[in-house]
């Protein structure tokens, strides 16, 4: 049985993502950052998350962070967007 969701906590997770990903597109536009450095931050981020430790419910947390970040890298419409 799925777990309940979490709105206080899902709502935020997709506002930071959501500031996040208009800061990076903002740092592409302002030609502060491009698309490689932009790549590379996200990569940075996933590995982070794919190396962390925790045990239960901690690394799988982690492990789903960094499947997330992972398929922005790969096709994510903002990402082909930088």
């Amino acid at each position: 049985m799925a777990s309940p969701i979490d709105l206080n906590g899902t709502a935020s997770a997709i506002a930071a993502l959501s500031i996040c990903e208009s800061l990076l597109i903002a740092l592409n536009d302002l030609k502060i950052m491009g698309g490689n450095e932009t790549a590379g931050v996200l990569k940075d981020a996933a590995s982070m998350h794919r190396n962390a430790g925790g045990t239960g419910d901690e690394a799988v947390m982690h492990r789903a962070v960094a499947a997330i970040i992972e398929r922005l890298i790969a096709g994510g419409k903002s990402v082909q967007h930088l």
